[in-house]
């Protein structure tokens, strides 16, 4: 009853602030008609009063009465016209404006009644973090667990159940500060290991960084043959354009993982991929054995014959992500610092600085210490 009440008292404030000026509009403009006439009056009584001091010659003041008398006819004339529009189209402009306005909180209420909850009790935030967990959604029980952990900060076993929440929402920063602090006060898993790093991964857009592999290899430390890390490790080969190695390690995954594992699919998934990426670009296996029989100086005349090979191949088709990235890395481990910030900048340029596919490569380079070279 409560509610009604103020409602009613609102809706009444509002209307009558809107409907005064309406009723008033009539009496305003009659108002100022006879301050008009006041006004006039007045000087046609200074002018008798100059022309009796001697101060105006009689034709002027003759002419002066004649123009007011003009002006008074005039207002009188317009007077009676506004009065007659006043009792025609002004008067049904604000029968509709006034009808418009009680409309308005009259639809509304009857809208509201039927599809409102006038009688739904408050529900402050404080009220809904000690209600049952049972009962609450989503977003209220992540609420529930952020204001006790910020009460309770040293909680371990808090910070392990919100860091995956976290990762599933995509909220990879705040998911790998949670996995820090779970590994800090709960101690290392193969499980919370392969989660920061999916979360590192995350917060650079998929790029699987130094400290993302790290994690992915103490993941492995912890529990070998782990599925998550081998995938991720394998992906960061790929993304280092040792495509080679990363179909071997995916081929190694399929064959041992069980055939209902989840990851199988996924494994397929990148071996299709990476043959079609990674085959042009990227030393076979036979290459690869060929290589390692080599002289130092034959090695590195070949690998730079690659990567010269691909550099190539990126100024005729400049718009591929993965090639980008294994140029630069490939420069990187030559330490030609300054022709890798040479790709990284061509790269950015084929793809425009603000795109997804040049913040991208600008984080993968990023992870190998290069900047974009400035002008």
């Amino acid at each position: 009853m409560m509610f009604w009440i103020i409602a009613a008292a609102l809706t009444l404030g509002a209307s009558l602030t809107v409907l005064l000026p309406l009723a008033g509009g009539r009496r305003a403009a009659r108002d100022g008609s006879s301050h008009d006439l006041a006004v006039y009056r007045d000087q046609l009584s200074e002018l008798d009063g100059d022309l009796a001091r001697g101060l105006i010659q009689p034709a002027e003041a003759e002419q002066a009465r004649a123009e007011i008398g003009r002006r008074i006819l005039r207002l009188e004339g317009g007077g009676h016209a506004q009065a007659g529009a006043a009792r025609s189209a002004p008067t049904a402009l604000r029968l509709v404006s006034a009808i418009a306005v009680l409309a308005v909180p009259l639809v509304s209420w009857g809208l509201y009644s039927e599809i409102g909850s006038p009688d739904l009790p408050s529900q402050p935030l404080a009220a809904r973090l000690t209600k049952n967990p049972a009962d609450s959604s989503a977003d209220e029980l992540i609420a529930r667990a952020e204001s006790h952990l910020a009460a309770n900060p040293n909680d371990g076993r808090g910070w392990d159940v919100l860091a995956p929440i976290y990762l599933r929402m995509g909220r990879y920063a705040d998911a790998a500060t949670a996995y820090r602090n779970a590994l800090r006060l709960e101690g290392p898993t193969a499980q919370r290991q392969t989660g920061l790093g999916e979360a590192i991964a995350g917060t650079a857009g998929g790029v699987i960084s130094a400290a993302a592999q790290a994690a992915f290899e103490e993941a492995l430390k912890l529990e070998p043959g782990d599925a998550k890390a081998s995938f991720y490790l394998a992906v960061a080969l790929a993304q280092e354009g040792r495509g080679a190695e990363a179909r071997a390690a995916w081929q190694s995954m399929l064959a041992t993982l069980p055939p209902a594992s989840p990851w199988r699919r996924a494994v397929q998934q990148a071996l299709a991929e990476a043959g079609d990426k990674t085959a042009t670009s990227a030393p076979t296996e036979e290459e690869m054995t060929a290589a390692a029989s080599m002289s130092p100086q034959d090695r590195a005349a070949m690998i730079e014959t690659m990567v010269a090979s691909l550099d190539d191949r990126l100024r005729q088709n400049p718009r591929d992500e993965e090639g980008w990235m294994r140029l630069i890395r490939s420069y990187a481990v030559l330490g030609k610092a300054d022709q890798a910030r040479e790709a990284l900048g061509r790269g950015v340029a084929a793809f425009g600085p603000d795109s997804a596919e040049a913040k991208k490569i600008t984080a993968f380079a990023a992870t190998l210490g290069l900047a974009a070279a400035t002008e």
